[in-house]
């Protein structure tokens, strides 16, 4: 164990996690240089065409040092806020984190919220700068040190700086990591003692647990014990990850690796579960996960198109097999009159919202309708006693029995620019959002904190603060508690036909702002028809905003040549007839792809 280091990269999105794990393949030889490509530990397609990492990655590797060789235990995080239980699950399972900062663009918002975690978890921090070849200047090098050295209460020599990119210096992170990062912390008395930290499902193998253990070993053939679940399973294969998962003989104390369980219940294996043998069934469990609490809802139905066979038991099915790989999921059974039955499902923001649609359709060829994604709220009826919780529009009771609406606020914490302030303040203010306090982290450099309603949040916020900061502010939040508003229900119709799945409920004194500027979005992505489709939005059946989207045009006398006037005369009004038929009773079905766009959007 003494030659075990376990350890992860944490940043900020796009601070250069996946390049800098790309050098360590490259230089601890782990990859052929055939096998290497850019992003390598990003496994799904999705990852490498957006550029960014959704799924915590394991990869070992070996380097030598001083004559003695180390195996190396990398996992590889996400960067972006809706993707911080992958951090804080990655992080229980090693001892050593090497936080990365970009030397342009400084210490961000979610720099700080990883930080927060590691350090709630007592690891050690290794603080290396980022993109030192494409560095404006020398200052601003050193403000970025300075700003990291305050940040840790160390001194500016001790942070490394290197590109992920060029490769220079990254020898000197291993050989720190090597030298500072602790061994590997066991405990079990001899028991094997295994942490699962994520799973996936696979169709041979059953569930696969990914696990850090800090107990004994285990091989192929050993009789294991799940103790939270109290189910038992025979390994049918023990490997690493290199970073394709690879067999070995057995797993050893301080190790991470993975364990192919046969089990085909995925409800069987949940992450933060401990892993025991036969004769350790009395032994305590390791500490788990803390819960994470999903901040947006949306309630998913099964899609309607030709030859997909969907229904709601394969919805189930497929997205049980995706929450495994997923925990920070929530779905609940529920049904609509209009949509038949469906799943409730919590996201830890829009883009986990949106990145989870993708990969049900990629992975799983699930075909889905999606209703307006929403917060939750806490709504006191005239007639109850307490408040109940909704998640959606289609959920909350008539106007005329609410007591009344409270919202989600959330703790919002923005990095920027010190010359960006008072923008950022207007564009808060716009948002209903108030200010708490600021902290300087340097002197051009300012952390400021807020309270604001989730809802105004998830929305366009981030692309907002982009804007006005010219690219430099970033932000991040948590949920803090719920607060009375004046809220409605907000409805919307396309061809006099209401559709549910865009319901929403909003402010009530930006409640037409809203209804305008979804109807423009939702023109502008619905594909045109044979009839005329009007687009509108009501409050308690009150119509305050409509849109048109233009009928098609097809030249009905084309194929006619010379003769009387009258023939075509008679085709136009037979095509008037008909538009104005379809237009009474033609139906607007809404793609998949639209709501997804609407998200985009």
């Amino acid at each position: 164990m003494g030659n075990i280091r376990n350890f992860s990269i944490i940043a900020h999105i796009n601070h250069g996690k996946s390049t800098l794990a790309d050098r360590f393949l490259e230089i601890t030889n782990t990859l052929k240089k055939e096998q290497m490509r850019e992003q390598v530990l990003d496994q799904m397609d999705l990852e490498r065409e957006r550029g960014i990492t959704i799924k915590m990655q394991p990869c070992a590797m070996e380097y030598g040092l001083a004559g003695r060789k180390y195996q190396l235990n990398l996992i590889d995080t996400p960067g972006h806020m809706d993707f911080s239980y992958e951090v804080e699950r990655s992080l229980a399972a090693v001892e050593c984190v090497i936080l990365l900062v970009d030397v342009v663009s400084g210490i961000q918002a979610q720099t700080l919220a990883n930080l927060r975690l590691a350090q709630a978890q007592s690891l050690k921090i290794i603080p290396v700068i980022n993109k030192i070849d494409v560095c404006p200047s020398e200052e601003q090098l050193e403000k970025v040190k300075q700003e990291l050295a305050n940040l840790l209460g160390i001194d500016s020599g001790e942070i490394l700086t290197i590109s992920a990119k060029t490769g220079e210096n990254i020898e000197k992170v291993l050989e720190a990591l090597i030298k500072q990062a602790p061994q590997p912390k066991t405990e079990g008395g001899g028991v094997l003692k295994a942490l699962v930290f994520d799973s996936i499902y696979d169709n041979f193998q059953g569930v696969i647990a990914y696990v850090r253990l800090f107990g004994n070993e285990i091989k192929k053939g050993d009789q294991i014990y799940f103790v939270n679940q109290k189910v038992r399973a025979e390994t049918r294969e023990v490997g690493i990850f290199i970073p394709q998962r690879s067999p070995v003989p057995k797993l050893i104390a301080g190790q991470i690796g993975y364990i192919a369980t046969g089990i085909k219940n995925v409800s069987d294996v949940r992450i933060g579960e401990t892993i025991t043998t036969k004769s350790g069934e009395d032994c305590p469990r390791l500490p788990g996960y803390k819960e994470p609490k999903p901040l947006v809802f949306a309630n998913v139905f099964p899609g309607q198109g030709q030859g997909q066979g969907q229904n709601f038991e394969t919805l189930k099915a497929n997205f049980d097999k995706l929450r495994l790989n997923d925990t920070s999921l929530t779905a609940k059974p529920m049904s609509n009159p209009y949509l038949g039955r469906g799943l409730r499902i919590g996201f830890l923001g829009m883009l986990h919202l949106e990145i989870t649609m993708e990969r049900l359709k990629r992975e799983y060829g699930t075909q889905v309708v999606l209703t307006s994604p929403s917060v939750v709220f806490k709504v006191k009826t005239k007639k109850q006693k307490e408040p109940i919780l909704v998640h959606s529009a289609a959920e909350l009771p008539d106007q005329g029995e609410i007591d009344y609406i409270a919202e989600s606020w959330v703790k919002l914490n923005i990095v920027s620019p010190t010359r960006h302030n008072s923008k950022i303040h207007e564009l808060v203010e716009q948002k209903r959002g108030k200010f708490i306090s600021s902290q300087v982290l340097d002197k051009d450099t300012l952390l400021l904190e807020f309270y604001a309603p989730l809802a105004e949040i998830i929305e366009d916020f981030l692309d907002k603060l982009k804007s006005i900061s010219k690219g430099f502010a970033s932000f991040s939040y948590e949920f803090d508690e719920y607060k009375k508003s004046d809220l409605i229900k907000l409805e919307f119709l396309v061809s006099r036909e209401l559709k549910p799945c865009f319901s929403r409920i909003v402010y009530k004194d930006a409640a037409r702002k809203q209804a305008r500027q979804f109807l423009k979005r939702l023109k502008d992505v619905l594909p045109p028809k044979n009839f005329t489709q009007s687009l509108q939005a009501q409050i308690g059946g009150k119509i305050i905003a409509r849109e048109d989207i233009r009928a098609l045009r097809k030249d009905v006398t084309a194929p006619l040549y010379g003769g009387d006037f009258t023939r075509k005369k008679k085709l136009l009004v037979k095509q008037r007839k008909g538009k104005k038929i379809l237009q009474k009773h033609g139906r607007t079905p809404i793609p998949e792809e639209i709501y997804l766009k609407l998200l985009r959007s």
